[in-house]
C-alpha cells in the first residue's frame, strides 16, 4: 500500500475513536478485524500509529493548537487529524522509519500544507522555548530534553532539505497554474449563410376558468342593523320634510297667488333636491348604504364636526343659487336624467342576462367536471383490483420463501453458538488484565488527590489570616460628623452669595408666581373650550337636520332600485338563451345520477368478489402456518431425542 493511502487510513481511524463511548484497548480490537485485508507490516504501523496518538494527544495537541492559534486563517480544521499523525511520526518514529521513508511519507501528502507545519515544529526558537517549557509540564525537563529536543535538532540538516524540495515542488505548481497552455484555435469555413427560419407561430396562452360567485348565505346581516336603519329613515323623512316647507315657504312669500307655472317648477325642484341629497353613512354607520355591514357608529371629532357643517352650508349656497337661475329662466335637465334612467335600466338587463348565461354555464362545466371525475375513478378502481390480485400472489410467494429462510438462519445460529463457546475464556483474561491496570491507575490518581488536598488547605487558612486582619481594621471606630448652620453664607466673597435658609424662602415665592401664571392660563383656556364646545354643539344640531333628509332620500331610491331590479330579473328569466341553458343542464344532472346509480351496483359486486377472495387467502395463510409449525415440533423432538441419547452414551 502506498503512503499515502497508509496516513488517510490512521486519520479515519482517529476520527472514528471515540474515548467516551470505548477504551483504547477494545478499540483497536475493533479496528485489527476491519483491516483483515492489509498485510501484517501495514495492520503493525496501523496499530501503532493509532495507539500513540491516542496515549500522547496531549504534547501532540501542545503544538498543533498553537499552529492553529497563529495560522488558523488559512489552515482547515479538518486536517487537524492529519498534522497530529505527522507530529507523532516526527516524534517517535523519525529514527525507526528512516528519513527516506518519512520524506516520502511527507512528499505523497499535499506540499504547502507540510512546509508550513514542518517549518513552524522544526524551528529551533519554537523547540527549545516554549515547546520545551509545554511539555516539561507534563514530564520531567531533563526527559524532554534528553527524548524528544535533542533527537528533533539533529534532524534538523534533513529537514531543511526537504523544506526546499517541497518549496521548489510549489513554485513549480504555481507556475504552471499561471501560466495556461496555448490551444489550437479553430477558425469557421466560409460558407453561405442559410436563410432564417421564420418564426414559429405563438402558443395559445390558456386563460383560467372564473371563480364562482360568493353564494349568498355567506355575507347575512343581523337584526340590529335593519332596526337601526328604520329608525334613521324614519328621522330623514321627518327633516326631509321640514326642509321641504322651508324651501316653499320662500316662493310663497313673493307672489301668495302662484300660477300653474310655478307649481310646475316647485314639483321639479322637490324632485331634484330629492336627488342632489344624495350623502353617504358614513358618521352613523361607517359605511355606504349600498354596503351595510355590523359595525357600531363612529364618534366624529372635532374637526369632521367643522368639516360636515362647512360642506353642508356650501351646498345650501349652491341649491339657493340653481333656485335663482331656475326662477331667472334657466334650463332643467329633468328630460336628460329621464333618458339616462333608461339607458341604464337597458344595459343593467342586459348585464343580468349575461350573468345568469355565464352562471349556467359555470354549472354545466361543473356537472361535465364530475362526470370526468367518475369515469377517472372507474378506470382507477379497475386498475386497484388488479394490482390488489397480484400483490395476493407475491404474498403467497413471500410466505414460502419465509419459511425456507428461517430454517437455515436456525442452522447457522447452531454452528456461530458452538464458536462463542471457545472466545469466553480469551475474555475472562482480557479482564483481569484490565482489572489490574485499573487497580494501579487508582492508587496513582489516590496519591495525587491527597497532595492537592493538603495544598488547598494550606491556600484556605492563608486567606482565613487575612480575612481576620481586615475585619479587625474596619472595625476601628471613625468620627464623620459635621455641624451646618443654614444661615451663614460660603464665605467666598461674592455679590450674589447668600445663605440657605435665604435660598429656600426665593425657590417658595419664585414657586407661588408660577402657581398663578399656571392658574390664570387654566381659566382662558377653560373660557375658549366652552365656547368652541358651544360651537360644535350648533353644528351637529344641523348636521342632524340635513342627514334625516338625505336619508329619506336614500330610502326612496333603493326601493325605486328593487322594483326595477324584480321586473328587470322577470326579463332575464324569459330570456331564450337562457331557458336552453337551464335544459341542458337539467340533462346534465340526470345523466350524472344514471352514472351514480350504475357505480353503487358496480362496487357491491366488487366487495363480495373481493370477500370472497380474501376468504380463501386466509385459508391458504392458516395453512402455512400449521405446515410451519408442525416442522418447528417435530425438530424440537428430534434434538430432545439428540441429546437424551447423548447423555445415555458413557463418555
Amino acid at each position: 500500500m502506498d503512503c499515502k493511502g497508509l496516513v488517510r487510513e490512521v486519520i479515519s481511524l482517529l476520527d472514528k475513536y471515540n474515548p467516551d463511548e470505548q477504551s483504547v484497548d477494545s478499540f483497536i480490537e475493533d479496528s485489527v478485524k476491519t483491516l483483515g485485508d492489509h498485510s501484517s507490516g501495514d495492520q503493525k504501523f496501523f496499530i501503532d500509529v493509532v495507539y500513540g496518538c491516542v496515549v500522547y494527544r496531549r504534547l501532540l495537541d501542545v503544538v498543533v493548537n498553537v499552529l492553529y492559534n497563529q495560522t488558523g486563517k488559512s489552515l482547515f480544521k479538518a486536517d487537524r487529524t492529519q498534522y497530529v499523525v505527522v507530529c507523532y511520526l516526527a516524534m517517535f518514529h523519525l529514527e525507526d522509519l528512516g528519513f527516506e521513508q518519512f520524506s516520502r511519507i511527507i512528499k505523497s501528502l499535499d506540499s504547502s500544507k507540510m512546509h508550513k507545519f514542518l517549518s513552524f515544529f522544526f524551528n529551533v526558537t519554537n523547540l527549545t522555548t516554549w515547546i520545551h517549557g509545554e511539555w516539561s509540564q507534563f514530564y520531567d525537563a531533563a526527559y524532554v530534553e534528553h527524548k524528544w529536543i535533542a533527537p528533533l535538532l539533529r534532524w534538523r540538516t534533513e529537514i531543511e532539505g526537504l523544506l526546499d524540495h517541497l518549496a521548489k515542488k510549489m513554485t513549480k505548481s504555481s507556475l504552471s497554474r499561471n501560466s495556461p497552455k496555448k490551444y489550437t484555435q479553430p477558425k469557421e469555413f466560409d460558407l453561405t449563410k442559410p436563410k432564417p427560419r421564420p418564426l414559429p407561430a405563438p402558443e395559445c396562452i390558456p386563460q383560467q376558468e372564473k371563480a364562482k360567485p360568493v353564494p349568498a348565505t355567506t355575507h347575512r346581516t343581523p337584526k340590529e342593523p335593519n332596526v337601526l336603519e328604520e329608525s334613521k329613515q324614519k328621522n330623514h323623512l321627518k327633516a326631509q320634510q321640514v326642509l321641504y316647507e322651508a324651501n316653499i315657504q320662500q316662493f310663497r312669500c313673493a307672489n301668495p297667488q302662484t300660477s300653474e307655472k310655478t307649481k310646475n317648477t316647485v314639483s321639479q325642484i322637490q324632485q331634484s333636491y330629492d336627488a342632489k341629497l344624495k350623502f353617504d353613512n358614513v358618521y352613523t354607520s361607517g359605511t355606504p348604504a349600498t354596503h351595510k355591514m355590523n359595525d357600531l357608529p363612529i364618534r366624529m371629532n372635532t374637526t369632521a364636526i367643522l368639516r360636515e357643517g362647512a360642506l353642508y352650508n356650501r351646498q345650501m349656497e349652491e341649491e339657493l343659487n340653481r333656485l335663482e337661475r331656475l326662477m331667472q329662466g334657466g334650463n332643467e335637465p329633468s328630460v336628460f336624467l329621464q333618458w339616462q334612467r333608461e339607458m341604464k335600466e337597458k344595459d343593467l338587463q342586459e348585464e343580468l342576462a349575461q350573468v345568469e348565461r355565464r352562471r349556467l354555464e359555470g354549472k354545466i362545466s361543473h356537472e361535465e367536471a364530475l362526470l370526468a371525475r367518475q369515469r377517472v375513478l372507474e378506470l382507477n378502481q379497475h386498475k386497484a383490483h388488479l394490482k390488489k390480485e397480484e400483490t395476493a400472489e407475491l404474498m403467497r410467494r413471500y410466505a414460502e420463501k419465509r419459511l425456507t429462510e428461517e430454517k437455515e438462519i436456525k442452522e447457522l445460529v447452531q454452528q456461530v453458538a458452538n464458536g462463542h463457546k471457545n472466545s469466553k475464556a480469551a475474555k475472562m483474561k482480557l479482564h483481569e488484565l484490565k482489572q489490574c491496570i485499573v487497580r494501579e491507575v487508582s492508587e496513582q490518581s489516590r496519591e495525587l488527590l491527597q497532595q492537592a488536598l493538603e495544598e488547598a488547605q494550606a491556600e484556605l487558612s492563608r486567606k482565613f489570616e487575612l480575612i481576620r486582619q481586615i475585619r479587625a481594621l474596619e472595625s476601628v471606630p471613625s468620627i464623620r460628623h459635621k455641624f451646618v448652620d443654614d444661615t451663614e453664607t460660603g464665605g467666598h466673597d461674592l455679590l450674589c452669595e447668600m445663605s440657605l435658609a435665604e435660598l429656600r424662602e426665593r425657590l417658595a415665592r419664585l414657586r407661588e408666581e408660577e402657581q398663578q401664571e399656571q392658574e390664570e392660563k387654566r381659566q382662558k383656556i377653560l373660557e375658549e373650550k366652552q365656547s368652541k364646545e358651544q360651537l360644535l354643539l350648533e353644528q351637529l344640531d344641523t348636521i342632524a337636520i340635513r342627514r334625516a333628509g338625505a336619508g329619506q332620500a336614500q330610502a326612496r331610491k333603493q326601493e325605486e332600485e328593487k322594483k326595477m331590479r324584480l321586473k328587470l330579473q322577470e326579463a332575464v328569466s324569459k330570456d331564450e338563451r337562457v331557458v336552453n341553458l337551464q335544459k341542458t343542464l337539467e340533462m346534465k344532472q340526470q345523466e350524472r345520477r344514471k352514472t351514480r346509480e350504475s357505480e353503487k351496483t358496480k362496487a357491491n359486486i366488487n366487495k363480495q368478489v373481493a370477500t370472497q377472495k380474501v376468504k380463501s387467502y386466509s385459508h391458504e395463510k392458516q395453512a402455512l402456518e400449521e405446515q410451519h409449525w408442525l416442522h418447528l415440533e417435530q425438530a424440537l423432538e428430534r434434538q430432545v431425542q439428540r441429546e437424551a441419547s447423548r447423555r445415555n452414551t458413557p463418555d
